[in-house]
């Protein structure tokens, strides 16, 4: 499969090392997308470089557009210019976001073939995107503090499909399994928690699944809802048998 037909990443930063990090994390959580580094000065010093962006984005481009994600002020700057100079402007996005989890964020939703608005959203909305906490709530469920073990008490989700899964990984839910989980149920119509320890994420969110911080061995809660809930847990389940493809 090829990157055509979906969202290209450009990562703008001062640093060559700093903008091929990111874009390889970027893209072993995206296979199939164009993701482009464009990282210092013709010279090879810190900086930016307005020229190389501007081929960046025409060797991102593969038929959706692209989002370009920058690090600092400047690079924000040369990003801008590069887009505003093109043929047709609306075809990129400039969005404010953490770099590097923002880079992830973008890179797992147009894996799925989301559109350009919506894989910018999904770039700006990464720094919020951290496991449910002991007084926050969710659209199924919700979490409490008992007040005599100050631990968060994990509400049962009415009329859930719920499984507990192994993970037989031997790193657990880092950066690609978890990337590989949310891929998975994107497409489906459900809503899918994964529960580990005191603590939930939304299997939407590749870093609020990180952020559970399971390890390999452990065991995690599945709670799904919605039509296809059923199917969105035995694809979970016969993703950790296969030990998440590690």
């Amino acid at each position: 499969m090829t990157a055509t037909g979906r969202v290209g990443l450009v990562v703008v930063s001062h640093s060559e090392m700093l903008a091929n990090g990111v874009a390889e994390l970027a893209a072993q959580m995206a296979p199939d997308v164009a993701v482009v580094a464009v990282g210092g000065t013709e010279e090879g010093g810190l900086g930016t470089d307005y020229g190389a962006v501007v081929e960046a984005l025409a060797d991102a481009d593969t038929g959706q557009g692209v989002v370009l994600l920058y690090d600092l002020g400047s690079a924000k700057m040369t990003a801008e210019m590069a887009v505003e100079s093109a043929e047709d402007p609306s075809r990129y996005e400039v969005v404010d976001a953490p770099l590097v989890e923002g880079a992830v964020a973008a890179a797992v939703k147009a894996q799925g073939g989301a559109s350009l608005p919506d894989v910018a959203s999904a770039a700006e909305g990464a720094s919020g995107e951290t496991p449910v906490a002991a007084t926050s709530t969710t659209s199924s469920s919700s979490t409490t503090t008992s007040p005599t073990s100050q631990k968060p008490v994990l509400h049962v989700v009415p009329d859930a499909v719920t499984a507990e899964i192994r993970l037989t990984n031997e790193v657990g839910l880092h950066a690609r399994p978890a990337a590989l989980l949310t891929r998975t149920v994107a497409e489906l119509d459900a809503d899918v928690l994964i529960r580990h320890a005191d603590e939930e994420a939304n299997a939407a969110s590749v870093l609020a699944l990180m952020g559970l911080g399971a390890p390999g061995g452990a065991t995690v809660t599945v709670v799904a809802t919605g039509k296809d809930a059923a199917e969105a847990v035995r694809r979970i389940e016969e993703l950790a048998e296969r030990g998440f493809d590690d």
